[in-house]
């Protein structure tokens, strides 16, 4: 893994622990304990301890872009080691009682509101946001030709730079070896996470020697070096499937994905309606007039409007 990838996992991590609350004894309050934690202990920390869990938690707030990165050895030491600097900056912190000062705890405030608002909405939107098979196969039949293709492939790879390297997988292939997993281990593309997946593509989707070999594949054939610009590919052909409208199954989720987003909006809204239906609000237009523009300027720091002087 080049450094610059790793220094990016970093930001992501540090960045990530403002936002999900960082690990370990976080307790600001006199009598606190520390939440029980999940998992076998990989480091301690003057006392304070990280864990498989709390590794874990950090690998799911990476971005899926960097998640493949982190699953190599010196990916995981790197992750490991942002995690022990960020606990010795938050002992440190504790020390010189930043975590009890008044901008924090706000901060912490406003935080654990939007947690809450956060988790209110996506429990209540995936409750009642539930996109029907009626509703799926009516979206299908009305537009059937969306889901026209050509033939495609679904196919699987590893990339690797090195001929010499290629060559040595490619025999450990033709001896038996597992193509996900040497894969996952040998292949420098970002698929190689999903054991080299590529998933289904059509002509005109790959660069042409790659296409011309996967499609000139049979189903479950593995190819022997395949050169591009990117490097030398294994491919390895999953399924196979001619031009024509795609059936309703096949494209089932890709309906799910595309009509969920408006049924979330329509609960959404609706819980609005109804939250706001029976609440007392009272809008001070003249107030949010004044946000920004001159005339909050003029308003005093109590924000109340200004009393004429006391004449005497």
């Amino acid at each position: 893994m080049k450094r610059t990838a790793l220094l990016t996992i970093i930001s992501a991590t540090i960045c990530a622990a403002v936002f999900t609350g960082c690990k370990g004894n976080t307790g600001t309050g006199t009598g606190s304990s520390p939440a029980k934690k999940d998992g076998q202990v990989i480091a301690e920390v003057n006392g304070d301890t990280i864990t498989t869990g709390d590794f874990q938690k950090e690998l799911e707030n990476l971005p899926p872009y960097l998640k493949p990165m982190a699953d190599t050895p010196e990916g995981k030491k790197e992750l490991l080691d942002t995690m022990v600097v960020r606990e010795l900056i938050l002992q440190q912190a504790r020390k010189d009682g930043l975590d009890k000062s008044p901008e924090v705890a706000a901060k912490l405030e406003e935080l654990k509101k939007r947690v809450v608002v956060e988790a209110f909405l996506k429990k209540k939107v995936e409750e009642q946001a539930k996109v029907s098979d009626e509703e799926m196969k009516k979206f299908y039949e009305e537009n059937k030709d969306k889901f026209k293709t050509g033939a495609q492939v679904h196919a699987s790879h590893i990339l690797m730079k090195s001929e010499d390297e290629a060559q040595k997988v490619l025999k450990e292939l033709k001896e038996g070896g597992n193509f996900e997993e040497l894969a996952k281990k040998h292949s420098i593309d970002g698929a190689a996470a999903k054991g080299g997946d590529l998933g289904w593509f059509s002509k005109g989707s790959m660069v042409p020697e790659f296409e011309k070999v996967a499609f000139g594949l049979k189903d479950g054939e593995i190819s022997g070096l395949t050169k591009t610009q990117f490097g030398y590919h294994i491919i390895k052909v999953i399924g196979k499937r001619p031009a024509g409208i795609r059936t309703f199954d096949e494209v089932k989720e890709q309906i799910r994905t595309a009509i969920l987003p408006s049924k979330q909006q329509e609960v959404f809204q609706k819980l609005k309606d109804d939250i706001k239906k029976d609440a007392k609000v009272t809008i001070k237009e003249d107030v949010i007039k004044g946000i920004g523009g001159s005339a909050a300027a003029e308003l005093p720091a109590t924000g109340g409007a200004s009393a004429p002087a006391d004449k005497k």
